[in-house]
């Protein structure tokens, strides 16, 4: 189970068209409005996304405490693997079908929501916003559209690593990682000279997620076109492509995967790299040299938000049982609800308050503890940085753009046009 899975994004944005053009035919017979207003009463179809195998045990228990909590109500649970899941709720959407909770990520509730068939839950469930981390709220907004379409569910971020001998080395401070993006670029460029060229101080280019934490506008408010090539994004690029040039940037940062930036970071040939819990134990397994010299710190931005991986649940408009949908839906989501979750598996609640808590607080020492506690703090302030309509087709548009700006065959403005024109093609056609 990957709990922090990747979502099939191209394919959600693709179903969007086929969604818009069938949603008038697949009602199940409620009124398609956003009121949830009534009894919390009925039978409750409940849709996860490759759960049941791990956490059957929780989930049963959630549902038996909804079940008590409101007499009269019933919930059958459906676990969908993780495969083929964009599909599924297309076929469903389109059939008629669609559950009445939905466990969804931003960008798969985006064709839902443009489609008719996401409740609006600022109009249906205003009441319980407040008992939401904001940015956990807001990451269920879509572009183009007004309100929020799904509550918020389970969050997580990567922390990055950092080798503190390599910084002490290199004459840096190991106590004070950079935190801004102009003491990166600052600290890498004195690493790389300091190390004749040997140490860089990353593996990877920038990805559209390093934009955002740039501080660039990544979208127009309306969801119609991209804008990362505005002067704040072609400042990022130059400043990286400086950091190419000087070797402060891996060699092969143009076709690194993460997989082999992680290699390189525990063969402390590079300095700083995002990771997990995960890492930390084969850091500690393997290279127990790096593991005694690593430093924990969340990644550099400009905006002093960090990056937010967030799940939701998302209630049926046409549901014929709105208002135990919704209570179900707030239910799973509840404080309690996630905090006991997150003693489960590596995630974090996206309720107000819930990170206080001393279970993300307090370090014990624990590998998997000092994860936790520096991912809990960057967490409160976090916002989900990638663009709900940014596909795996505009990701590959936009790193094949970088590496000819930093190999010097394009400008970084031309680049970043090329890119914008590239990923405004796209959304047309998928739009």
């Amino acid at each position: 189970m990957r709990i922090s899975r990747r979502t099939a994004t191209a394919t959600a944005v693709a179903v969007t068209s086929a969604l818009v053009m069938t949603a008038c035919g697949s009602s199940g017979g409620s009124d398609g409005s956003d009121s949830a207003a009534g009894k919390v009463e009925g039978t409750v179809k409940f849709q996860t996304w490759n759960l049941r195998t791990e956490f059957r045990d929780y989930f049963e228990g959630v549902i038996a405490d909804f079940e008590k909590k409101y007499p009269g109500t019933k919930v059958e649970w459906i676990d969908q693997p993780a495969e083929g899941y964009a599909d599924k709720l297309s076929a469903d959407a389109a059939g008629g079908t669609l559950p009445d909770v939905v466990n969804v990520s931003p960008d798969l509730a985006h064709p839902l929501a443009k489609a008719g068939l996401a409740l609006d839950l600022d109009k249906a469930a205003a009441k319980y916003r407040d008992e939401y981390l904001d940015g956990a709220w807001k990451s269920h907004r879509m572009p183009g559209l007004e309100g929020t379409y799904a509550f918020p569910w389970y969050l997580n971020t990567g922390p990055m690593f950092y080798n503190k001998k390599l910084f002490k080395d290199a004459g840096l401070d190991p106590e004070k990682p950079p935190t801004t993006y102009d003491q990166l670029f600052k600290d890498a460029g004195d690493m790389a000279e300091k190390s004749d060229g040997r140490i860089a101080m990353l593996a990877n280019a920038p990805a559209i997620e390093d934009f955002g934490r740039y501080g660039a506008r990544l979208m127009d408010a309306k969801g119609t076109k991209f804008t990362f090539n505005e002067p704040e994004g072609v400042e990022l690029l130059k400043k990286y492509k400086e950091l190419y040039d000087a070797g402060a940037l891996d060699s092969q940062a143009l076709t690194n995967k993460a997989e082999a930036a992680g290699r390189k970071f525990q063969q402390q040939s590079i300095a700083m790299n995002p990771g997990s819990a995960h890492d930390l134990e084969t850091f500690r397994a393997e290279a127990p040299s790096l593991y005694k010299n690593l430093g924990i710190t969340p990644a550099v931005n400009n905006t002093g938000k960090d990056n937010m991986y967030v799940q939701g649940l998302m209630v049926n408009r046409q549901s014929e049982v709105k208002p135990a949908a919704v209570a179900f839906a707030h239910f799973v989501t509840n404080a309690k609800n996630q905090m006991d979750f997150a003693h489960e598996v590596a995630v974090f609640p996206s309720t107000k308050g819930s990170l206080d808590d001393p279970y993300f607080t307090e370090d014990d020492g624990k590998d998997e503890t000092r994860v936790r506690v520096a991912a809990a703090k960057s967490l409160k302030t976090a916002v989900n940085y990638t663009p709900v309509l940014f596909s795996e087709q505009m990701k590959t548009a936009l790193r094949n753009e970088v590496a000819k700006a930093m190999q010097g065959k394009k400008s970084p403005k031309q680049a970043l046009d090329d890119a914008v024109a590239e990923c405004d093609r796209l959304l047309k056609t998928t739009g």
